[in-house]
């Protein structure tokens, strides 16, 4: 198995988004040190209550000066944000100063109110993410200068001053359950995953569909499959509970829409949980509904709360069950101390990680 430091970089109380950052760099430092393979982050907009992290390029870069060894990157860049001849020369460049170690996320965007601000239309998003593997192709090829003509994507004869240290781009990565975007995927080398909210039972059989697309394929490497959700480790089970388990049930709260007048916590839950049910997916909808329900994400097992013995026994048992070889860890969550944050990524790394690094559940 591989393991990522993953974040949102959630807003923190009594921290200004300066001092968060360098919290964030004090992270990445340790999991560098303990040989994380990989360091990851969103891109979120317009949310000051919640995600502190709109240009992933930046993180990269900075979290590239900060480590040696582990492979940073953007899981992902909402592409239909872009220009994607401004994507094409930002990426080339991060993955230059980075000397070959970006990993790149390529995401359509979950939330409609990332694209208000921008005046661009959510429900055209998925197209131009699709097509944007195609056109990098065309970017970094051996053909320069280069031309493209999609359906989304038009460029006329241009030269890149700079392309990626890596041939032909940097590792490309789509989070996705869907079932289309999988296939596409599978057909052209790009590593796949999911988070906590969608089912591991539900996962699985898509998941296996994909490896069976991705062989047939003929890549020559097994994909990457990852899946996300919250972890903390500590000394014991009972240590591990008391210091993480509420905070666990409101790492996400993010998630929601901001409160309105008189409006309460489970009230604005339920109404994002609607957002599930009108996608028909009965499973996600359920982990959704419960999200904030700290008994819920224990007993299903919806994140990773023990100590070195039990989150390993469960990240073990996970994998398995979701055909998932790549696990991103968010280690700091709701207002978790950094004291209790950094010893949990220390034995994380020196405890959990050395059980699973032989395993492969593929």
């Amino acid at each position: 198995m591989k393991f990522a430091h993953f974040s949102h970089i959630w807003t923190k109380p009594g921290m200004t988004p300066h001092q968060r950052y360098e919290q964030l760099w004090r992270e990445l430092g340790l999991c560098d040190e303990l040989g994380f393979d990989f360091g990851f982050c969103v891109e979120h907009h317009c949310r000051p209550d919640e995600s502190w992290m709109s240009s992933p390029s930046l993180y990269s870069v900075g979290a590239g000066a900060r480590t040696k060894n582990m492979r940073v990157g953007p899981m992902g860049y909402i592409v239909p944000l872009y220009p994607a001849l401004r994507l094409a020369e930002e990426i080339a460049i991060v993955d230059q100063m980075l000397g070959g170690r970006m990993e790149c996320g390529l995401v359509p965007g979950i939330s409609p109110e990332y694209f208000k601000p921008f005046g661009l239309g959510y429900e055209f998003r998925k197209s131009p993410t699709l097509e944007f593997v195609d056109y990098l192709r065309a970017a970094y090829g051996d053909k320069q200068p280069f031309s493209y003509d999609g359906e989304n994507h038009k460029t006329p004869s241009v030269q890149l001053s700079v392309q990626p240290a890596q041939k032909p781009h940097p590792p490309l990565w789509m989070m996705s359950r869907d079932p289309e975007t999988l296939t596409f995927c599978a057909e052209n080398g790009v590593n796949s995953g999911y988070f906590l909210v969608y089912p591991r039972a539900d996962a699985a059989p898509r998941y296996r569909v994909f490896l069976d697309q991705w062989k047939k394929a003929g890549w020559p490497r097994k994909p990457n499959l990852s899946y996300c959700t919250v972890v903390y480790v500590d000394e014991s089970d009972d240590k591990a509970i008391e210091t993480a388990l509420f905070r666990a049930s409101r790492a996400y709260e993010g998630f929601l829409p901001p409160a309105l007048p008189g409006e309460t916590f489970e009230e604005r839950a339920a109404k994002h949980a609607e957002n599930f049910t009108r996608r028909g997916e009965s499973g996600a909808t359920k982990h959704m509904a419960n999200l904030f329900n700290p008994d819920y994400i224990l007993k299903n097992e919806l994140v990773f709360i023990g100590s070195a013995k039990t989150v390993a026994e469960k990240l073990h048992k996970a994998a398995s069950e979701g055909v998932f070889n790549t696990f991103m860890g968010e280690f700091n969550f709701s207002d978790l101390p950094e004291e209790d944050l950094m010893r949990s990524i220390k034995l994380f790394g020196e405890k959990v990680m050395p059980e699973l690094r032989g395993f492969e559940p593929y």
